[in-house]
């Protein structure tokens, strides 16, 4: 079983620090962090934000196709099932008619049997 910790709120609050190095040409520098956070350049941050941004365009470029094609699929089968409708409609209409042929027929037939 995991037993899961919750840190306190002030555990939570990133305070800023500053870092003083001394690079190969020893020029001093001092760079601003946050505890626990990563110490990358500003290029690789703008990449790493490409990267992202290049990996959720291609998803959605991916879904949007999914959705495409489902659409199309929906759309094939709304018109399947118009054509099974219409044919529906057709018999049932021609039912109508030979019914009331039958009615009308009938009606001549037995003048003494009218509703």
């Amino acid at each position: 079983m995991i037993q899961v910790i919750q840190a306190p709120r002030t555990a939570l609050i990133t305070t800023p620090y500053y870092n003083i190095h001394r690079p190969p040409n020893n020029q001093v520098v001092m760079t601003q962090g946050i505890p626990g956070g990563n110490h990358q350049t500003p290029q690789q941050l703008a990449d790493e934000a490409s990267k992202k941004r290049e990996i959720r365009l291609m998803k959605n470029r991916e879904a949007a196709r999914h959705c495409r094609v489902k659409k199309k699929e929906y759309l094939k089968c709304l018109e399947e099932r118009v054509q099974i409708l219409e044919g529906q409609n057709k018999k049932l209409i021609d039912e109508l008619k030979a019914l009331k042929e039958f009615y009308t027929q009938h009606k001549k037939d037995y003048p003494e049997h009218n509703i």
